[in-house]
């Protein structure tokens, strides 16, 4: 199953050679989710073979144009490919005019519904949810109102163990009980007619209750992943706790430290905040990007960022970053 980020752009507001604005793909059980909307958007899922009518949601972190100038155009291709599934897109209520100036001008004839899930909460709280993940919403702390989106699978049910099933001769009902991580209990008299075939004799032994424990057959079948956007913000304490123990955190970094005074007064994070977080909430590993058009070279921000948080990539146009699926036994 795909856990996987395609970066798309890392600029800021001003236009550099060779970036493109904030956008990214992440692959989540081969679902596409389009997380922020820049300049020229198409034109980088094209080159990075991803096709723009497979997009299924969009989350739009604020409406800034660095996050949002690739909107029209990406909408448009969309009702030239005559797509017919409706388009999800998740953004703070400011986007309501912007959606609604594009529909009267350009939305004529339009093959499919465009659909705009308002942001508004103070808290995380879930905006989209599956049999397998969910993906939640939080406020960040922008010159504007912001939003943090958080990709995470489910906690999958228990597997239990064919050597559990082959001791006890369980039943479909107590390996079900056992899934959901419910102890098994058999009791003599009632239960032991019942359980005639299925071993239920061979394993007491003895008249008294039987007791099957989940925490003995049955295991967690593989480790559940993550990922958080957070773009564009100032730090603030509650982040860290917001996406805590996630897998990949990307995390704005626009300014060097020696910047630190310009960061504050934009509302954005520096190289040394944004390991600050990443080391506060146990990241797995920590992407960086939005760069400022001051600094042509990545790879400053990420050793700024290693002082503090090691595991730290600075990511470039067209860098995957993939969370492995982890099977347990």
């Amino acid at each position: 199953m795909k856990f996987t980020l395609k970066v798309m752009g890392t600029a800021s507001a001003m236009p550099v050679t060779g970036r493109f604005q904030s956008a990214q793909v992440l692959d989540v059980h081969g679902r596409l989710f389009l997380i922020d909307c820049g300049e020229g958007v198409q034109l980088q899922m094209i080159r990075y073979g991803i096709s723009p009518e497979k997009i299924e949601s969009v989350f739009i972190s604020h409406i800034h144009g660095d996050h949002l100038f690739g909107i029209f155009g990406l909408l448009s291709t969309m009702g030239m490919k005559r797509r017919t599934a409706p388009l999800d897109i998740f953004a703070p209520s400011n986007f309501g005019p912007i959606l609604k100036f594009f529909l009267s001008y350009y939305g004529e004839g339009l093959s499919f519904d465009v659909r705009h899930h308002v942001l508004s909460m103070k808290e995380p709280e879930t905006v989209f949810e599956t049999k397998t993940f969910t993906i939640s919403a939080f406020p960040l702390n922008h010159k504007i109102e912001t939003f943090g989106f958080l990709f995470r699978e489910k906690k999958p049910f228990l597997d239990v163990r064919k050597s559990a099933v082959d001791k006890y001769g369980l039943t479909l009902s107590e390996i079900g009980a056992l899934k959901r991580g419910e102890d098994v209990v058999r009791r003599p008299g009632k239960d032991d007619k019942a359980n005639f075939f299925n071993g239920f004799a061979k394993c007491s032994g003895t008249d008294s209750t039987l007791v099957i424990k989940a925490s003995e057959t049955a295991y967690l079948p593989y480790v559940s992943r993550s990922y958080a956007y957070c773009s564009d913000t100032a730090p603030f304490p509650r982040l860290a706790d917001w996406v805590k123990g996630v897998d990949i955190l990307y995390h704005e970094t626009t300014y060097l430290e020696e910047l630190s005074e310009q960061a504050a007064r934009r509302h954005h994070s520096t190289t040394i905040q944004a390991a600050g977080c990443a080391l506060k909430a146990g990241a797995g590993r920590l992407v960086i990007g939005h760069y400022s058009s001051r600094c042509s070279d990545p790879s400053l921000y990420e050793k700024e960022c290693r002082t503090v948080f090691a595991d730290t990539y600075a990511a470039h146009e067209g860098d995957v970053f993939d969370v492995p699926y982890v099977k347990l036994k």
